[in-house]
């Protein structure tokens, strides 16, 4: 997906936190960062992984039946692919004897999904000399600031995004229903490209937040309802998202003016997102001005979360990194969120990215109510 050069930055950063904590291999298992450092991933139906040595050529290890699509879509050139009637672990410990690190440190990621006590425990017994090193969370640390191609594919996800919405806007009336404007999300995504016609919950809104993670079911749309649109599509694994109301009929002044206010309050936090910034002190901009406005009585949820890869993993959200008020990291450049605000039934959201100015949004469908009286 990316040329080569790109992997080259990538596998420097990799290297500077191996030199950081003084190891001489990396096992990359989790599948963010397999497809971030090697270009290719795959579900973890048999155990794999890829090995990084701080000197010398990498190698992949993984299930025979995925070598050839890894050949097909990696940078490495030494594949060991494994039978079915072959212990993983076995393989992968047997690869990492031949090549000379039996008694190496090795680093590894011990919060990652992929790295559980079980995995670890049988690498230990199949190479009892090496030392397993944590490195926690590197699989999300080395990603969190974006290269510009990455971001041009972010933002390719994004204009997806806001072309699904809009043609949600045009075709949502009293009587459609929440199934029919998903069905035009997912067309619109695989047609514009994406990689998937999964879409985000689209359901009929109720409360502060409790839509946000509402279970999507087929229900017809009267006027007064507010239909709920998050959308997620992805473009070579890569993730934008966008959140919007969609009015059902006409809205009252009051609703208008929440929105109005929601949104005021999220444009602030967008402009202060700027390299050095605690994330606190972004959060705080509608966390505590949705509180001391009177349209939130609590704000428990973040007010945004890391945006970038997405693979087939046991998360549907990276929070590795989040807006909330204990959060003293510092924003950088390049870093990517989905930044959302919720009140009143109403949710607005968008893809951001930090740069030297401030928040800039990827995605750009108009910040207002939706769908008012056609």
């Amino acid at each position: 997906m990316f040329p080569r050069d790109e992997y080259d930055w990538r596998i420097a950063k990799a290297h500077a936190a191996m030199d950081a904590a003084a190891v001489d291999l990396l096992l990359i298992d989790s599948g963010e960062l397999l497809a971030w450092l090697t270009g290719y991933t795959v579900s973890e139906t048999m155990y794999r992984a890829a090995l990084l040595p701080r000197h010398g050529a990498p190698w992949f290890v993984l299930r025979e039946l995925d070598e050839a699509p890894c050949r097909a879509k990696t940078w490495i050139s030494d594949i060991i692919g494994f039978g079915d009637t072959t212990n993983p672990y076995e393989a992968i410990a047997g690869s990492i004897h031949d090549r000379g690190f039996a008694s190496a440190r090795i680093g590894a990621d011990f919060a990652s999904y992929s790295f559980s006590a079980d995995t670890a425990a049988k690498l230990r017994a199949h190479l009892p000399q090496a030392q397993f090193v944590a490195l926690p969370r590197i699989s999300d640390s080395l990603r969190w600031i974006k290269s510009a191609r990455e971001i041009a594919v972010l933002t390719q996800a994004a204009g997806i995004a806001d072309r699904a919405m809009l043609a949600i806007a045009q075709n949502t009336r009293a009587g459609s229903s929440t199934r029919t404007a998903a069905a035009t999300a997912a067309a619109t995504f695989l047609l514009e490209g994406a990689d998937s016609g999964e879409t985000g919950p689209i359901v009929k809104a109720s409360g502060d937040h409790q839509f946000l993670h509402g279970s999507f079911k087929s229900e017809l749309l009267d006027a007064g309802d507010i239909l709920h649109v998050e959308l997620i599509p992805r473009v070579g694994g890569y993730g934008a998202r966008l959140m919007r109301p969609i009015v059902i009929g006409s809205a009252s002044a009051k609703l208008q003016d929440i929105a109005s206010r929601i949104i005021a309050l999220q444009d602030r936090q967008i402009e202060a997102m700027k390299p050095g910034v605690p994330a606190c002190e972004v959060d705080a901009i509608v966390r505590q001005g949705l509180l001391s406005s009177g349209l939130r009585q609590r704000y428990d949820n973040v007010t945004a979360y890391t945006l970038g890869l997405y693979t087939r993993t046991p998360r549907t959200s990276d929070f590795s990194r989040v807006f909330l008020p204990d959060a003293n990291w510092p924003l950088e450049e390049g870093m990517v969120f989905h930044v959302y605000a919720t009140a009143a039934r109403l949710g607005f959201s968008e893809t951001v990215v930090v740069t030297p100015e401030g928040g800039r949004r990827l995605t750009i469908t108009p910040r207002h109510l939706l769908g008012l009286a056609k």
